[in-house]
């Protein structure tokens, strides 16, 4: 499939195992930026990721600056409950790196203003202020999915990674 999905610093175990089940679920490698609230061998990672931990293509990454030498930043579109454009809109392409903040503050600020073109927000109701980490990075897996390969069921023609 050819999607990344990047967290930075996430902070809460079981968010991260689900998005780690995501990826493996979909073929997508995960891009951990540390700091992070956990240890990866933390039993209520590994408990949400259940045993797909093995399908994972799971990358570490020290800090940003890390990220940055690892992943080219026209790569990466950006996540956050504060974006001006809507996801629909996201020029998804094979290998981007859907990029999220943590659970607390979101994506930093610095890199909303530094990459403002490139930050999307998925809608919702007036007065609801952000989604669960690991349902918004389903969401944007999928949506991404679909405009990449159609409404056909791309992913059925591979067999399962586990």
């Amino acid at each position: 499939m050819g999607l990344h999905v990047a967290l930075v610093a996430p902070e809460i175990p079981p968010n991260t195992g689900n998005i780690a089940r995501l990826c493996a679920a979909t073929g997508t490698a995960l891009h951990l930026i540390e700091p992070l609230g956990f240890a990866i061998d933390d039993a209520t990672v590994k408990r949400a990721g259940l045993d797909y931990w093995d399908a994972v293509d799971l990358w570490v990454h020290r800090d940003l600056a890390a990220f940055r030498q690892a992943v080219e930043e026209e790569r990466c579109l950006y996540f956050s409950a504060r974006g001006e454009q809507s996801f629909w809109n996201a020029p998804f392409r094979n290998r981007s790196v859907l990029v999220f903040g943590n659970e607390t503050a979101g994506l930093p600020e610095q890199i909303r203003t530094d990459h403002a073109d490139r930050v999307y927000r998925i809608p919702m109701l007036d007065g609801i202020r952000s989604l669960n980490l690991a349902t918004a990075a389903g969401i944007v897996v999928y949506e991404a999915l679909r405009q990449l390969h159609g409404a056909s069921d791309a992913l059925r023609a591979a067999p399962p990674a586990v």
